[in-house]
Formats: C-alpha cells, structure tokens, sequence
C-alpha cells in the first residue's frame, strides 16, 4: 500500500522514504542536501510515524477527502448546510476536442493547436520487454525477492539497507541490467512524437533507460526515479558511466570506486533519498505549456508523479493508455458536488479518454490513426537491428578480464541463505 504526502508547491524537493509496512514521500527543503530531509535524525533511527494504511475502501476514500483544497469542502458544507450563500459554481472547463473519444484525440493531435504535448509513462510500457513491473502478482519484481531473504520487499531499494549490504541489490542488477532489453513499440511511439516536433517532455517513473535505447534525447527526458545511466561512488561523489558499473556488475564484482573504497551506485532514487533536481525544475517549465497530455502504462499510485495529471491546464485533453482505467476521480465526491483531481472517464468527461489495453497495441493503435503506423513499424525494425548489432559487438568483448578497482567484493550467492 501506498501512501503520499503532497504540497501545492511541486517544486519542493522530495524523498522516497519507506517504513516496515508502508512507502511514503516527505517533503524537503529547497537547500536539502540529496538524501536528506528536513528533521533528518541519525541514520539508525526508525522511519516517522504515518497514519495506518486504510484497511477497506471507505477509509481509501477518507483518505482522499483529506488531501483535498480544503475550500472546496468549506464550500461543499455551507452550501448544503446553509452558513452562507454559496459562490457561484466554477464553470466547466473549456471542451477542445470535437469528439471525447480516440478520434477526436487524433483531430487535436492533428490540429495545429497541439503543440507541445507531454508523455508521462510507468512500468507498462517495459513489460513487453521482458521487465516485469513491481506489484503484479506472482510476476511482479517484489513477488519474486524471496531468494534474497530480505526483510521486506522493498529494502532492496532503501538506501540504508544498501549501504549496510550491497549484495542483493547487485545480485538483482545483473538479472535487470539496461542492455538486456530492447525498447518496445511504446517507446518508438514516443519518439516518433520527438521527431514529428510534438513531444515538449517525457516524464518516467522508470529506471531502466529503455527511453535513452529508443533514441529520445537526454533534454526530452525527466526520469523522475532516477536513472541506471550514471553512477557516483557513495563516498566522493565520482561519476562513473554505464559500461563501468555493467562490466563489474557482470563479472560478478561489486563496483568500487577507482579513488577511494566507497561503493559506486547506480543513480537511481533509493527509498531515503530525494528525487532529482531536474524532476523539480521541469515541472515548473512544462506543465502550463501543455496542450496534450499522454499517459502510458501507470497505475497513478505513487505521489508525487500521479499528481501530474492536474498539473495542465485544465481544458487540456488528456489520454489514457492502460490496461484498466487509472487516476480516475473520486464518484463519491463527486456525488457531493466537491471537485476533485483525477481523469474523469465517464459519459461526463469533456477532454478525458481512455484507450484500454496492452501499451503497445495502443499507441500502434493511435500512429495508425494518425497515418503514422508504417513509419512506426519501420523506425522499430531498423532500431533493433541496430541494437543486435550492438549487442553482438559488446558480447565480444565481454569476456575480456576487467581490473579491479579496489578489492572488490563477490556477488556469488553464498551458501548460507542468509545475505
């Protein structure tokens, strides 16, 4: 279960921060330190007490309620319980597109009003991959941890944890590793919006770098939960590229750094850290100059990436690719004539549009209607054969013997089950 803490103000930092039982955010200060937040105890003391997780859905929804403008509630109360004359109602968004289904999305995409749309993605545009997601059953990457016998799931990806033992995570890097995988038709989609002068940002919850494989250039990119890319050593901060920590990571070696005995991290968002800079300027940039908002793949769960949906303007046409409607708006505050956030995929919704299924059949589903499906399937073709290409010559030099950095450290699991 998740829960999350958000401000109105989204360029404050925040940080990943895990207890036992339950994954928070906490807000930051401006002048944090990375992974630091502010009141930060020792490193050994326990993760603040959070309300209990809601047990059923009537608590879920109490939750919401709580995390709404508390005006909107004030203005709910007096008008049913008669304080005061209620304001006039706020007037319903603008409607852009002539139809509130794919067909009308493909007219604006096609209109020369659409501009500068943004992509906002999670694990379901990497599955067809071969990546499994986090939390799906029996599939999913925290299903499948047993081995490891860790103390909770998610303590592959506390930093405490991985300064303490960096075994685990090494162990599950290698299965994991960007070069493993080819990026998928998903991927291509959103390049093709790069090339076509369209694609003002693309924001990822994702780590596996498959965005940077499709050929979207690194200043298109925010990868909100960090990046395999780049690594630095936890001690001095040296940067380190892919190749060095993959070579070492393959050779069953934990990396060290070159200049002192620190571990070299990859830089993706442990739990305990904050999330990158660059997440927190875009979203100042970005988000008013939207003029169509794509979502692909994400379950909007986790805050504060899921919030990103009420960060447009809001006569913004917004569509959703999924395998199940996400995000969506609380009915029962609705009912109540409170406004809420969230995608409103009802016979009510006036720039919301979901188009269920696989990611991959979606977006192939929208370049056909766009006239784009050939060029599609081409850019994919030559793409992975450029990629095999790759892959053949990198595994000829994969069985050269790489010098240790330092004394580095076996990832061999041991015999005692215990890590």
């Amino acid at each position: 279960m998740l829960l999350y803490h958000l401000s109105n103000k989204p360029w404050q930092k925040w940080t990943k921060v895990s207890s036992r039982n339950s994954i928070y955010l906490r807000k930051m200060s401006a002048n944090s330190p990375p992974g630091k937040s502010d009141g930060d105890d020792p490193i050994d003391r326990p993760a603040p007490s959070v309300p209990p997780v809601p047990p059923n859905p009537m608590e879920s929804i109490g939750a919401r309620i709580r995390d709404l403008d508390v005006d909107s509630i004030r203005r709910y109360l007096a008008q049913k319980l008669g304080f005061y004359e209620a304001p006039e109602a706020v007037a319903p968004p603008n409607q852009v597109l002539e139809e509130v289904n794919l067909d009308g999305i493909v007219k604006w995409i096609k209109s020369e009003r659409c501009k500068n749309i943004i992509t906002l993605a999670g694990a379901g545009i990497s599955t067809s991959a071969g990546i499994p997601d986090f939390r799906s059953p029996e599939t999913g990457l925290y299903h499948n941890l047993q081995k490891y016998d860790l103390p909770e799931p998610q303590a592959i990806f506390e930093i405490n944890f991985f300064r303490q033992n960096p075994k685990p995570f090494f162990m599950l890097a290698k299965e994991l590793y960007p070069g493993s995988f080819k990026p998928t038709l998903s991927h291509y989609f959103i390049r093709l919006l790069h090339e076509k002068g369209l694609l003002l940002r693309h924001y990822t919850q994702n780590i596996d770098t498959l965005e940077r494989g499709a050929g979207i250039p690194a200043e298109k990119l925010v990868e909100a939960h960090g990046t395999f890319y780049t690594s630095h050593c936890l001690d001095c901060r040296k940067e380190y590229d892919l190749d060095y920590v993959k070579e070492r990571i393959f050779a069953d070696q934990i990396p060290i750094c070159t200049d002192c005995p620190g571990v070299v991290k990859p830089d993706i968002v442990f739990f305990g850290e904050s999330l990158p800079d660059r997440f927190q300027r875009c979203l100042q940039e970005d988000f008013q100059q939207c003029d169509m908002l794509i979502i692909m793949g994400s379950s909007l769960e986790v805050q504060p990436f899921a919030s990103l949906i009420d960060m447009v303007p809001d006569w913004c046409p917004r569509l959703l690719i999924n395998r199940e409607k996400a995000g969506m708006r609380s009915p029962l505050l609705r009912l109540w004539g409170v406004m809420s956030g969230g995608l409103q995929l009802d016979e009510e919704a006036v720039r919301d549009v979901a188009r269920l299924g696989d990611c991959d059949d979606g977006c192939q589903d929208l370049a056909d209607r766009l006239g784009w499906g050939d060029e599609l399937r081409a850019l994919i073709a030559s793409e992975h054969a450029r990629l095999e290409l790759l892959n053949a010559q990198s595994a000829a030099h994969a069985h050269a013997p790489i010098p240790p950095a330092a004394a580095p450290v076996g990832l061999t699991p041991p015999t005692d089950p215990k890590l």
